[in-house]
């Protein structure tokens, strides 16, 4: 029986829609966002899609390393914004699930504390157990918050008078607040209370630029607020530098880069890391750093706080791979390492890994999408991310994260 060539073509196209379809579904799959809520420090969402390349802003036509760029200067200016008037009650909330939380909840309550014109309260932060209660200055500089945010919010320490039920309203709030949103939903409770406490809750993580350009007001005081008034306090601050310094001498030695990674293996552990390529175990990682060429004699740093031998993997092919363990100062580690909260790790981690050479997130979400914002606007743009749908590829121009090379990252609103 002769066979018509328009079944043959037929045939054709519909297998090639099908393969189209099925990369569709992939890339889908590290596009889009899962909704967390706060209180779900293990939040995860798929990685940014980095396969479409029409311009890199990081990577040279050969697939190398552009020159890191210098520092960027903020573009955010105080001086185009008015004094905040009279204020006309507080707006009082708690940092909690680890530093990269508390970019967005620090954000969050300026937004809303300046739109109200109330008085913004010092927040306390508060782990993942309870009881687990630590001052704003056990952490980060008071000092640099209240004057980061002189002439945009009122600050105080501790608010004047009794806050009670009767008097406050306890508000859950999304990421990246609006104006209409504050207007329709906090403003009418504010009136009527006069008081509120904010609770930050995450429907999306990712942290790419609004498609729609905010007013300059907005955004400097969203911009001022997210990378201007967070500074750790000066202990803290020299546990990262000494640790920092070390790495960067020992890469300096072997002539070698200081590559950070976080993996960390409760999160592995986790439901939203089950199934899915939105986390990378320590084999995987270290298979994909030998698939980009990376130097074995480079320094490897990763956020696990102790060895555990599922590691081996990747001290196997990169022996120069340490944790926080190897690599704090002895006199350090009772106060920052072996204490029962897990808050200065997770600190320790967000710091180091904002400073290392290379940063590889082996696990999507809320702290890669913020350690790329702190990176971006140090000039330090090397973040790659693992994707399997670049499997066989070894040009890093297939890994570079979306955020860096689309200048796809809300940073590239802030800085210039």
């Amino acid at each position: 029986m002769a066979i018509d060539p328009r079944q043959i073509v037929a045939g054709v196209l519909t297998v090639t829609m099908f393969v189209m379809l099925g990369d569709m579904v992939k890339r889908q799959h590290f596009d889009s966002p899962i909704s967390h809520h706060v209180n779900h420090a293990g939040s995860t969402q798929s990685f940014d899609d980095t396969n479409d390349l029409e311009k890199n802003f990081a990577v040279n036509s050969d697939g190398q390393w552009e020159e890191e760029a210098a520092t960027l200067r903020p573009c955010w200016s105080k001086s185009i914004l008015e004094e905040p008037e009279e204020s006309k009650g507080f707006v009082t909330f708690s940092l909690t699930n680890g530093p990269e939380y508390h970019v967005s909840q620090v954000t969050n309550a300026v937004l809303v504390a300046r739109y109200l014109k109330a008085t913004l309260v010092i927040p306390d932060i508060r782990g993942s157990e309870p009881g687990d209660f630590r001052n704003f200055g056990d952490i980060y500089d008071i000092e640099k918050f209240v004057s980061s945010l002189k002439g945009v919010v009122k600050v105080v320490r501790t608010p004047h008078g009794e806050l009670s039920s009767e008097n406050i309203a306890v508000l859950r709030i999304p990421n990246r607040v609006t104006e209409d949103y504050i207007a329709s939903n906090i403003e009418p409770v504010f009136k009527t209370k006069g008081n509120v406490r904010l609770a930050t809750y995450f429907p999306s993580v990712n942290m790419k630029k609004p498609r729609i350009p905010e007013s300059e007001e907005r955004n400097s005081v969203g911009c001022l607020a997210m990378f201007g008034t967070l500074k750790l306090q000066s202990e803290v601050q020299e546990v990262v530098d000494s640790m920092v310094d070390r790495l960067k001498t020992l890469s300096r030695k072997s002539g070698s880069e200081f590559v950070a990674i976080d993996l960390r293996l409760d999160m592995l552990e986790q439901k939203g890391c089950q199934g899915s390529k939105k986390c990378y175990g320590p084999q995987e990682i270290a298979g994909f750093l030998k698939k980009l060429g990376i130097d074995k004699n480079s320094v490897v740093y990763l956020t696990q706080s102790r060895w555990d031998s599922s590691l081996d993997s990747i001290k196997d092919f990169f022996p120069k791979t340490y944790t926080k363990e190897g690599i704090m100062p002895m006199d350090k580690k009772e106060r920052f390492l072996e204490s029962d909260s897990s808050e200065y790790e997770k600190v320790i981690d967000f710091y180091v890994c904002s400073e290392s050479d290379v940063f590889v997130p082996a696990i999507s979400g809320l702290f890669y999408a913020n350690v790329a914002g702190k990176r971006i606007g140090l000039g330090k743009t090397k973040i790659v991310v693992p994707d399997d749908s670049a499997s066989g590829s070894a040009n890093i121009g297939n890994y570079l994260s979306r955020y860096v090379s689309k200048k796809a990252h809300i940073a590239y609103s802030c800085y210039c």
